[in-house]
């Protein structure tokens, strides 16, 4: 353990925040409790070090988001199964794994948790996450904000029994919570009766997902325990599912409070103390403005989602219009040191609309949603102020809702959507790719009439040998879009200039082009990533780019070395490339 005063100066710190959030309460002591549950080693407490200091991330860093059963076989446990998906088929290409809440739940596909230390037996077990984790860095949820209505917890609270009993937020039903926002149009309150007679419970997601109440530190107290469980079992990413929602105060939207922010700075606070290098994303899907203040002053989260991309590169791809995503990159500040952006085209959630709240026009809005429903997609509502009912998102797979434009489907699907992808990989942070964009996953339908969920349509689980046989195949659209897939990330890990925290400025490219310049910190390299958002050919003059003279320009794509920079180049339908002032290979 490090000396008396890193303890000392931990404790003062932990203090500070808890002091926020509980004022009435022997914060002292509070803090002591969370030093000795999170650190029953103390050999892993350390000296908190400068953040320029840690080795967050890098141009090789691409996360693959998955469930534990989306990949299946007869054979195994689906977690064993997906490891041997991950090493036959993956090997190092992506380097970490986001494997989606694997504990025993009740709903919504794993974020209803009924245990928070056990995996689900229709799983595998323990040993089955660590192994993964002995091969990727691996990233779970902390399903923070709410537990399942069939928990040890709630069946306390319903008993009146300690501690359940006290661990869920509730209120009178006579209550005026017009205020609040929602992320569903169901009723926010949910009755139940107790022991100790009914009671109505904060119930944001669902009748069965129950919020947790953290004006009572001891939920603190249990979730430290639970986050010191994961780091053990080999959890070195920590996803705050829903975060924003945490922290309930009667009167006030119940969302973004300052007692939230102050909980996640505490976590930072534990988490920069650690030995392992531990990493906060908090998931916060809400418009941009709100979203960016999840990084604090360097104190928050490490990464946050940028949750405007989807919707916004969905509808450039859509219209052929790139200048409402251009406004995106252009508005998002440079991530400071420590910080950075997960940057995502699909999930195992729909591509939401809130963070499209001011950023895209109300028209372009239904006009793209007109086009989604057109190609199979479906439209999930939410009940804003009011009680008035708003789309929520747009339930699609991704390469499905990549079919064609507003016009309607045409033979251009496989280009467009690797023109989606290769814009999200070009961007100022660290790339997410869901598993069923990577394997080019049509929409499930059966799997919406069996759960009576939209987001069903994008939570497929797929059979191994199945897959195997495809990606085996050259001739399948699931082996074309694997392969090219494979070749832009091994291309872009291979970039200085692509950093999670290089350079970006978004380029001044004519109508229907959209064009960032990435450059390396240390400035050596120099990358012009510019995407054909339409189905007509475009031609533009390098010279408004400003390829710089003296150097020689490779699209890393093609390999193609530009002969001279004062000409025009023609990008054919989806093209996009790659001028670098580096040939192609390693740097």
């Amino acid at each position: 353990m490090n000396d008396r005063a890193t303890v000392t100066h931990l404790l003062q710190r932990l203090t500070a925040h808890l002091r926020v959030v509980y004022p009435d309460h022997d914060c002292e002591m509070l803090a002591e409790r969370i030093v000795n549950l999170f650190w029953p080693d103390t050999s892993q407490m350390i000296k908190r070090r400068k953040i320029a200091d840690k080795h967050l991330w890098d141009e090789s860093d691409i996360v693959l988001i998955t469930y534990g059963g989306s990949v299946r076989s007869e054979k195994e446990r689906p977690l064993r199964t997906l490891h041997r998906f991950l090493k036959t088929h993956i090997g190092q290409t992506i380097g970490a794994v986001h494997i989606l809440p694997f504990f025993p739940y009740s709903c919504d596909d794993g974020f209803g948790v009924i245990d928070y230390l056990e995996v689900d037996e229709n799983l595998g077990e323990w040993s089955d996450i660590e192994a993964i984790a002995e091969d990727y860095r691996l990233m779970a949820d902390l399903v923070i904000n709410h537990g399942s209505s069939k928990s040890k917890w709630f069946q306390q609270f319903l008993s009146d029994e300690a501690p359940g009993k006290d661990y869920y937020f509730t209120a009178d039903p006579g209550t005026d919570l017009g205020q609040v926002v929602r992320p569903r149009s169901h009723p926010l309150l949910t009755p139940f009766r107790t022991a100790s007679g009914d009671r109505y419970v904060w119930s944001t997601f669902s009748t069965d997902q129950l919020d947790f109440d953290f004006s009572n530190p001891e939920v603190l107290i249990e979730f430290v325990k639970i986050i010191a469980a994961y780091i053990d079992h080999g959890v070195r990413i920590f996803r705050l599912d829903a975060i924003a929602f945490l922290w309930k105060k009667i009167g006030t939207p119940s969302i973004n409070l300052d007692e939230t922010h102050e909980i996640i700075r505490l976590l930072r606070t534990l988490f920069d103390h650690h030995v392992e290098t531990l990493i906060i994303i908090t998931e916060t899907n809400i418009p941009n403005h709100e979203n960016l203040t999840y990084f604090g002053n360097q104190n928050e989260a490490h990464v946050i989602y940028n949750f405007s991309l989807p919707p916004l590169l969905t509808h450039a791809l859509l219209t052929g219009n790139a200048l409402y995503l251009k406004r995106l990159t252009r508005s998002n500040p440079p991530a400071l040191a420590g910080c950075t952006y997960l940057n995502f085209t699909a999930s195992h959630d729909g591509i939401g609309l809130r963070p499209t709240e001011g950023a895209l026009p109300q028209g372009e809005v239904d006009q793209m949603l007109a086009a989604i429903q057109t190609f199979g997609g479906r439209v999930s509502m939410r009940r804003g102020p009011g009680g008035i009912e708003k789309p929520y998102e747009m339930n699609i797979s991704y390469f499905e809702a990549m079919q064609g434009t507003l016009d309607g489907p045409d033979e251009y699907q496989v280009d467009r959507f690797m023109a989606a992808m290769a814009i999200m990989l070009a961007l100022e942070g660290i790339p997410a790719i869901y598993i069923h964009s990577l394997l080019a996953t049509s929409n499930g339908y059966e799997e919406v009439n069996l759960t009576g969920h939209n987001r069903s349509i994008n939570r497929r689980q797929l059979d191994y040998d199945r897959i195997s046989e495809k990606l085996a195949d050259p001739t399948t659209v699931e082996a074309e879009v694997f392969s090219r897939f494979q070749k832009l990330i091994e291309m872009r890990k291979q970039q200085q200039a692509f950093h999670p925290n290089a350079v970006q400025f978004t380029l001044a490219l004519p109508e229907g082009l959209f064009g960032v310049w990435r450059q390396s910190r240390d400035r050596k390299q120099s990358i012009f990533a510019i995407t054909n958002v339409t189905k007509q050919g475009k031609t533009f003059s390098l010279a408004d780019i400003n390829l710089i003279a003296g150097y020689s320009w490779w699209d890393l794509i093609s390999s193609h070395l530009v002969t001279d920079i004062e000409s025009d180049f023609f990008l054919s339908p989806y093209q996009t490339v790659w001028f670098c002032n580096m040939p192609p290979g390693p740097v």
